[in-house]
């Protein structure tokens, strides 16, 4: 059986460095037992939750002096945890969720490589049953909509786990599907906005994707 192949690198941002192990890239692959496959994860798809994408260093970036003061905080989705990472070295009351069945080990895992306390991690796909998770102040997550049907089960799934008054910041690399979603959270009561995300100098192009924002 081949082993994973990983990735240590540092992140940098304004106050704060976050260090990761990663995948080496998105061809590595191991599924003891078929967890992943037995949850409807393709081999395909099995890497991706293990690398960094664009759209979670711009949420991680957009979290490192947002105002989170007295709120609990849940971030959707994870894949390697970065955005959850950088809030919990700024102490903030920061969940994680994911369905992928290596999440978990690769954020505790980081979590250790940054000294930070451990991150509740709860793996949950968005149409389970409750699992416990609770209700939260804020919800954010990137690059959550890559599927049509994705609109109503995220919508659905942040419903149940936000409290009356809960802002929703997700970062959208524009596949298409974010008009569909916006408009399931205005029924449910939230006043939307949308932005584009201010630009880095280390960034060769300019983002093409919008950060949303919903409030209620």
């Amino acid at each position: 059986m081949s082993l994973l192949r990983f990735r240590y690198q540092t992140i940098e941002f304004d106050k704060v460095d976050i260090h990761l192990r990663t995948l080496r890239d998105k061809q590595e692959f191991l599924d003891v037992d078929n967890v992943a496959e037995k949850l409807g994860i393709s081999s395909a798809q099995w890497p991706l939750f293990g690398v960094v994408w664009e759209s979670s260093e711009i949420l991680a970036q957009f979290m490192t002096d947002f105002d989170i003061t007295k709120k609990r905080i849940l971030e959707v989705g994870c894949g390697i945890g970065l955005t959850s990472l950088m809030l919990n070295q700024r102490l903030a009351d920061i969940t994680a969720t994911d369905y992928h069945p290596e999440v978990g080990k690769f954020l505790l895992e980081n979590t250790a490589l940054n000294k930070g306390k451990v991150i509740p991690f709860f793996q949950t796909a968005w149409g389970d049953e409750d699992c416990g998770l609770g209700k939260f102040d804020l919800i954010v997550g990137s690059d959550l909509l890559y599927e049509r049907g994705h609109a109503e089960l995220l919508s659905d799934f942040i419903q149940q786990h936000a409290k009356p008054e809960c802002e929703v910041i997700l970062v959208d690399p524009g596949r298409g599907h974010h008009a569909r979603f916006s408009k399931k959270m205005v029924k449910l009561g939230y006043l939307h906005s949308q932005s584009k995300p201010e630009c880095s100098d280390q960034k060769a192009k300019p983002f093409s994707g919008q950060i949303l924002r919903y409030a209620r």
